[in-house]
Formats: structure tokens, C-alpha cells, sequence
């Protein structure tokens, strides 16, 4: 196999001067009937480049976008990514409290704001004592339409972050993952040397973003997009429908979660869907149920169908289960999350920080040239996930088989993964704690057909105090985004503690999880 794009190239600066000239006419992004080529691509980067100056905005600066997928915020992001500026995408499902936070964390200078979130980001960057400059979406592209493109512009370090995106944290508050462009674009060589043909893109190929740009899974397909100079359909949020909308109008690569892809392929539509030029369906950041696995490759024949493991830590990807190793009656593989991508190294390890025998239980650890440079102006919380090794520590407990395929068993830190979103009980249980009513709140993570998991809060009533279910829900969604608030809320007599005092979410978790396989959804 030959592949046009083998080099090394570390860099958006590179990549996209590379496809201006070898492909300019090429669509490079494409939604919603507006297309940029390639050509525009590196000249449009080059007029935000020149906003940003005008704001004053340069190498550390941070920028954030609030809003929905969008063909701007990948032009905003790529721009960043050229001079060392870093693009700071906030969840736009966020309460206004959530965004604060992150609006303050990363002292942004400017926010840009699509159209619907436009007031919320002026009332909430309003109240901060940093004070960012708020530009709606409109005006944005005014103004990059009227500003002459940047010329001779110093060019970011390949380690300079340029990207950072928001992981919940298990004490509350959201950590800010910083990404360079060698993270971004490290793993591409290694692939291609090792000849792995999902790592080859056809010319008329075509990457589906579907999933939010808040997430390594949203942000990382464009940036795989570019990187081999292919066309980027950008939907503004996941809908089964346009998923397969857009299958029929020629992508052939996306990456879903499997909450998402439940719903796609038991979708009326998904029965008279041509599915036949998608080449590569990747999916991750939940374990996947075998039998929906199997419907999916029922109904996607020809489709390679890729499962990937990673954390926004890792910049995505270092773990995958080949199109190979999937089958239409199923076979145990199919319950692992696979093998390391060629470049990365991964081991199970113990408490000692030792790797561990074949098929013991321990934490998955990773090495990658991908992995984060750390958390934003959080030395210790970096150095507690990176060791002085360069290992992550995922806090995903797994066993691994004699071929070096890990097996997903358990979340070390109790985290709950509903619809692909990440909730620590932690930052559910502070929103829940200040309710009048309540003495003790404990947040866990039960079976959901629909999400994976879904939230259950548990709650102790103060003495003399009725509680009324639904009022802990609204309470809860006033304060945290609705896909974190419970959907469901247990009063119970009292908490069950270990003799230091500590609540037991295992053992509140595990009469919901009776029968099922592994304590993971």
C-alpha cells in the first residue's frame, strides 16, 4: 500500500500548507451545504491568526468555543494549533456554573460563542473577574472574512499545547488536559510503518464528526481528517438520523459511542441504509454489549468495525480490537477493548506499580507518545496520573490475556460512563449535598439499556424532613449538566461505611448489578 502522507510531520502548520498545495481543491470541511477546500482551509487559519493578534491573542493565550460542532471552531482550533495558542472547547450541554468554572480556569482572553449560546456565554463571562471578550459566531466569520491572512508568523514548538480539553475529576471540578501537536499527530507513523490498513485514506474518502468537540472522540476525527487530507463531514450534534444521512452521502469513517450507535442501527431508517462505502466504524469510550455488537455487524456487513480505548489523557486511541477480531456469532475477543496501536505500550499494573501476571487484575497503564503534557495548573494531579516512568495511570482496572489483548473488568476510581459522557459521583454528590433535606448523598452508576449506565443518587434524610424525589432532580440539574443529574433517586435508612467511615458505593451498586457480566455496562 502506498500512502501520500508519510512523513513526519508533527504539525498543523506543515499539514495544512502540505494539502494547500498537493490537494487545494480538495473539500477539507463540509457542513450543512458549506465546504471549505484545503486551499482556504490554510488561508482562512491564517486570517483568524490575525483576529487573534488583533485581541491581542498569541503563543499561551488561551481561546474557548462554546457551541456545537462546527466547520468555525475547526478552523478556530487549527489556527490555534499554528501559532501555540490553545483552543479550549467547553461542553455546550454544561450548566452556566460549569462553564464559569472552565471560563476562569483557563483565564481565556476571548470565547467565541455560537449563535444559541451567545447570551449564556455574555451573562455567565459577565460575572468573571477575567473578563474574556465574547464574539458570537456571526461575528466571528465577519470579521475572518475582513481581516487579510497573517503572513510570517512565528510557529508554535511541536510541544506547545494547543488543545485542551475538560475531563471531570473524581474531587468535583473539571481538569483542563493539555495536548500539543506531537501528541496530536505522534501515533501516524508508527501505524503506517506497521502497515495497518485503516491507517490508509482513499482521496474521495470521507470522516463523519458527529460526536462533540468538547471530547478527544469529536476534536480527534478532525484532526485525523486533516492530517490525511480528506474531507470532514461536520454534523453539529449526534443524531441517529444524520449519522445515516451522511452514510448515504458518502462518509466512510466515524468513531461513535455505543449508546449512539444503538440508536443508528435500530433506527426505522437503518434497514433500507446503504452502508456499503462505509469503510471503518470505530467505537469506544464504553464496553459495547455483545449482542448489539453483533447486530452492528449484522447490519454493516462490510464495514470494518474497530473498537478503541483511550482517555483525553492519552489523545484518544492506544488500544484497539481489529475489524478481524470481530465476528457475526460473537467470540470472546469481542469483550476485550484489544491490543496496543503500533507506538504505544500498555501494561496491567499492581499497587506496587509493578506490570502484573497474565489474567491477574490491575490498573491499565499506559506509554505513549501521545500522552497529555499534563493538567493545566495542576502540578500534583499530574503527577499523580503521570509517573516518572511517563506511564498514565488510567484508573481503569483490566486483566490481560497471554496475547496482550486487556479485558476491561472495573473503574478504579467509580467513575459512571453514561451515553459516552464521563460523571464522577463526587461532582454529582457536592450538587446534591446543599439540598436542604438531605443528610448523606452517595452517587453510583446502574445499568441502563439505553445509556450504559445511567446516574442513581442515594440519599439519608435529615431527621423530621420529607423528601420528595423529583425536587432532588431539579435541584441537581440546576447545578450540573442534565446528563450527569440522577435520573433516578433512592431514599435509604443510612449509608453503608467501611470501619474508617467511608460509604461503600460498591455495595450500594451491587444489587443493580446482579447477574451482569462484568461491573461495567
Amino acid at each position: 500500500m502506498s500512502n501520500p502522507f508519510h512523513h513526519d510531520y508533527t504539525h498543523f502548520d506543515d499539514v495544512l500548507k502540505y494539502w494547500a498545495e498537493k490537494r487545494p481543491d480538495q473539500t477539507a470541511l463540509d457542513q450543512e451545504g458549506r465546504t471549505t477546500n484545503y486551499r482556504d482551509l490554510e488561508e482562512n487559519t491564517r486570517r483568524i491568526v490575525a483576529v487573534f493578534a488583533a485581541h491581542d491573542i498569541g503563543k499561551g493565550d488561551r481561546v474557548a468555543w462554546l457551541g456545537k460542532n462546527s466547520d468555525l471552531y475547526c478552523q478556530i482550533y487549527m489556527a490555534c494549533a499554528r501559532i501555540g495558542a490553545v483552543v479550549a472547547p467547553v461542553g455546550w450541554r454544561l450548566a452556566p456554573p460549569e462553564i464559569g468554572y472552565i471560563l476562569t480556569d483557563t483565564g481565556a482572553k476571548l470565547v467565541v460563542a455560537g449563535e444559541e449560546f451567545l447570551e449564556t456565554a455574555k451573562t455567565v463571562a459577565h460575572g468573571l473577574e477575567t473578563k474574556p471578550i465574547v464574539i458570537g459566531e456571526m461575528e466571528m466569520r465577519g470579521a475572518i472574512a475582513s481581516t487579510a491572512p497573517a503572513e510570517g508568523f512565528a510557529k508554535a514548538e511541536p510541544a506547545d499545547p494547543v488543545l485542551q480539553l475538560y475531563t471531570s475529576g473524581t474531587t468535583g471540578n473539571p481538569k483542563g488536559v493539555m495536548l500539543s501537536n506531537a501528541n496530536l499527530f505522534a501515533l501516524r507513523n508508527p501505524g503506517n510503518e506497521a502497515d495497518l490498513p485503516w491507517n490508509y485514506y482513499e482521496t474521495d474518502d470521507c470522516m463523519l464528526a458527529a460526536m462533540p468537540c468538547a471530547h478527544i472522540g469529536g476534536t480527534g476525527l478532525i484532526n485525523i481528517a486533516v492530517a490525511n487530507g480528506i474531507r470532514c463531514r461536520v454534523e453539529a450534534e449526534f443524531t441517529p438520523l444524520g449519522v445515516l444521512e451522511a452514510i448515504e452521502e458518502g462518509a466512510t469513517h466515524m468513531f461513535i459511542v455505543p449508546a449512539a450507535l444503538q440508536m443508528v442501527v435500530q433506527h426505522p431508517r437503518a434497514a433500507e441504509t446503504d452502508f456499503s462505502r462505509m469503510r471503518y466504524m470505530l467505537y469506544g469510550a464504553a464496553p459495547m454489549p455483545l449482542e448489539l455488537l453483533k447486530e452492528v455487524v449484522r447490519t454493516m456487513p462490510q464495514t470494518g468495525v474497530m473498537q478503541v480505548y483511550g482517555m483525553t489523557e492519552t489523545t484518544g486511541t492506544v488500544t484497539h480490537l481489529p475489524p478481524d477480531d470481530h465476528t457475526i456469532e460473537g467470540n470472546e475477543r469481542m469483550r476485550s477493548a484489544g491490543k496496543a496501536v503500533p507506538g504505544v505500550e500498555v501494561e496491567v499494573r499492581g499497587p506496587d506499580n509493578k506490570p502484573l501476571p497474565v489474567g491477574e487484575i490491575g490498573e491499565i497503564c499506559v506509554r505513549s507518545p501521545t500522552n497529555m503534557s499534563g493538567y493545566w495548573n495542576l502540578p500534583e494531579a499530574t503527577q499523580s496520573t503521570i509517573d516518572a516512568e511517563g506511564w498514565v495511570h488510567t484508573g481503569d482496572a483490566a486483566i490481560m490475556d497471554d496475547d496482550g489483548y486487556v479485558y476491561i473488568q472495573d473503574r478504579i476510581k467509580d467513575m459512571i460512563i453514561s451515553g459516552g459522557e464521563n460523571v464522577y459521583p463526587a461532582e454529582v454528590e457536592s450538587a446534591i449535598y446543599g439540598h436542604p433535606a438531605i443528610a448523606e448523598v452517595a452517587v453510583i452508576g446502574i445499568p441502563s439499556e439505553k445509556w450504559g449506565e445511567e446516574v442513581k443518587a442515594c440519599v439519608v434524610c435529615k431527621p423530621g424532613h420529607d423528601l420528595d424525589v423529583n425536587d432532588v432532580i431539579a435541584y441537581a440539574r440546576e447545578r450540573v449538566a442534565p446528563f450527569k443529574a440522577p435520573k433516578t433517586v433512592d431514599v435509604i435508612p443510612e449509608m453503608p461505611r467501611n470501619p474508617s467511615g467511608k460509604i461503600l458505593r460498591r455495595q450500594l451498586r451491587a444489587p443493580y448489578w446482579e447477574g451482569q457480566e462484568r461491573q461495567v455496562s
